[in-house]
């Protein structure tokens, strides 16, 4: 069972390890989820840094320059090093990078290869007897390689403190993932609604741990669709064809609350988009996200978030 909610203040310490020509759109897909976590929390919850591994600075595919916080010898370390190596990885499999990631391994809890990020944690033999996963048109180089990795043909992989995605968008999807585990299903949630990538974080694969099944996601998109005027939970299975209690087991298994509770959660946070980046007013907001009345509605957001509607206003 997935927790719908994990309340913490402690704050994750991500390292992204840049290499010449890496992705843009991959390093896009690995900040921009914390970003929004960050945003929506109004706190720290992730701190990330942009690393070397020699300190020098770096270009991405495009030709976008990025100067590093440090080199990676010179990191602390953290809770997670992400390593995002470009269309050049082979040329970046040395033993200089090969010894740097050994050593970088006891400094953080987790090692993850984004794109083809997982063939330089191979090559330093940090994936020996571990599930990993690659960029699918490397997939077969990387399997007669690295034959100590028990290498699939999946989206990401989780395997312990190893974690491994396939590409720019699997990365978004892993960081998805990442979400869910440090505060819950509502905030990865969240996280998919913002860059509107379907209710799961986009099509998921068989080993992901956290299967989400067509009944929870059409009843979640039923959910956002039905704000301004909200279907009951009957309604709603009616429309399913499924009986309730299947779809109470389906929500409670799959994320971590009943669907009452998840559908208030997706009104509110309508609301508090509603309050952060508009002028309504909160009488109109409410009718917006199925209150007909604007008191309870500021009594749930308040009850929701720890804050007013009114308290989020943008300057």
């Amino acid at each position: 069972m997935q927790n719908w909610t994990i309340p913490t203040n402690h704050t994750e310490k991500v390292d992204i390890l840049l290499f010449d020509d890496f992705s843009n759109y991959c390093l896009a897909n690995a900040v921009e989820p914390m970003r929004v976590v960050n945003r929506f929390l109004g706190r720290e919850a992730y701190e990330w840094a942009l690393i070397t591994l020699d300190g020098q600075p770096v270009k991405s595919s495009a030709g976008m320059p990025v100067t590093p916080d440090c080199s990676l010898e010179q990191s602390p370390g953290g809770n997670v090093l992400f390593v995002m190596p470009g269309y050049e990885f082979r040329t970046y499999a040395t033993t200089i990078c090969d010894c740097a990631l050994q050593a970088a391994s006891e400094r953080y809890d987790v090692l993850a290869g984004l794109d083809m990020g997982s063939w330089l944690l191979a090559s330093a033999g940090l994936l020996d007897q571990h599930r990993a996963t690659v960029h699918w048109d490397e997939l077969s180089a990387f399997s007669e390689r690295f034959p100590g990795v028990n290498a699939e043909r999946v989206t990401f992989t989780i395997d312990g403190d190893r974690w491994t995605s396939a590409g720019a968008m699997a990365a978004f999807d892993l960081l998805q993932y990442m979400v869910g585990q440090t505060h819950g299903e509502a905030m990865r949630l969240e996280v998919a609604a913002m860059f509107m990538v379907g209710e799961g974080g986009g099509e998921r694969n068989k080993t992901d741990i956290r299967p989400q099944s067509s009944l929870c996601k059409r009843a979640v998109s039923m959910m956002r669709v039905q704000l301004e005027e909200p279907v009951s939970i009957f309604d709603i299975c009616e429309t399913l064809q499924c009986r309730r209690q299947s779809l109470e087991r389906a929500f409670n298994e799959e994320l971590g609350a009943p669907p009452k509770t998840i559908y208030r959660r997706i009104r509110l946070t309508a609301a508090r988009r509603y309050a952060e980046q508009t002028k309504l007013s909160v009488a109109e907001i409410s009718t917006r996200c199925g209150y007909h009345n604007p008191s309870a509605m500021t009594r749930a957001f308040r009850d929701e978030f720890g804050v007013a509607p009114r308290d989020l206003r943008p300057h």
